[in-house]
């Protein structure tokens, strides 16, 4: 049997404008107190994809590997992605539904880790999906005195109708017992595509524990075959969560998130991208923060 291998990935470069942007770590998360508003980091991604044919269908393999620099001395090398594939299951380290979101980067919708351990069945057609995933949560938050060691169970389903795509997607966590599930649509709408999201969490979990629940919109404009502008808008009800350790629950204050996110494609596999987002949550300080970012793809 025949394999074929194909290899792809990009080159990033990032600039971080934001409070305590210099504390952003080479994974791209953390932060400290400092004086500085910007950071600048860099990415390497390869992505290694094997395929063969069987009597099941095509057995897929995918081994992608990342490599982050906030300097020469602060780096880091991770396992992105690694699975199988045949026959609608997939099995290995993989990004769940839940890291799916709307074009632009104003939404805030997703899991805060998507990334797990999983063994997925997914069923699909040419315009539709549906499936169901156990995921090892481990590194998802916990409460109440609860250890991360914990599994989900998620469900997904999508597609799209002519101009219309829509996707469902839910989780369980067991061990903090509590779910959440989250709704998205986008439709071709002028000279650019509306994209909406709800998304209620009974709880604080590892699915969903920004607020207890929260509605986002945005509108893609196409303005020119090589630029896009997409403003867009977040609404939090109860954000935030208050005595994690003891009897977690979201607070009673609210929070509303407004940006713009630019896209220009510079040349083949060259892009540029420019994200400028403004946070107002009830009862503390307000927050501006965004990016600018050269990528190119191979």
């Amino acid at each position: 049997t025949e394999t074929c291998l194909k290899i792809n990935g990009y080159i990033r470069f990032q600039v971080d404008v934001a409070p305590n942007a210099s504390s952003i770590g080479a994974s791209g998360g953390g932060s400290v107190p400092n004086d500085s508003d910007w950071d600048a980091r860099t990415r390497g991604q390869v992505q290694f994809t094997a395929k063969s044919d069987t009597e099941y269908g095509p057995l897929t393999g995918v081994i992608v590997i990342q490599a982050n620099a906030d300097n020469a001395s602060s780096q880091k090398t991770q396992l992105d992605s690694a699975y199988l594939d045949i026959a609608g299951f997939r099995a290995g380290l993989f990004y769940s539904w839940w890291d799916d979101g709307l074009s632009g980067e104003t939404d805030d919708i997703g899991s805060p880790v998507t990334l797990h351990n999983s063994i997925r069945y997914q069923y699909e057609t040419g315009d539709f999906y549906a499936g169901i995933s156990v995921d090892e949560l481990e590194d998802g938050p916990f409460y109440n005195g609860e250890q991360p060691n914990n599994f989900g169970v998620a469900i997904g389903l999508g597609g799209k109708a002519g101009a219309f795509t829509y996707q469902i997607t839910a989780g369980y966590d067991t061990d903090n017992e509590e779910g959440a599930v989250r709704a998205m649509g986008t439709v071709a709408i002028g000279p650019g595509t509306l994209g909406l999201a709800a998304v209620y969490s009974s709880g604080p979990n590892a699915y969903y524990n920004k607020s207890e629940w929260a509605v986002a919109a945005e509108y893609a404009i196409k303005a020119t075959d090589k630029l896009k502008i997409t403003p867009g808008v977040q609404y939090y009800g109860n954000y935030g969560v208050v005595t994690p350790t003891t009897d977690a629950d979201f607070s009673d204050n609210n929070a509303w998130k407004a940006g713009v996110t630019i896209d220009y494609q510079i040349v083949d596999n060259l892009s540029a991208k420019v994200s400028v987002q403004y946070l107002d949550p009830e009862h503390a300080d307000d927050v501006t923060s965004g990016y600018f970012r050269l990528q190119r793809a191979f």
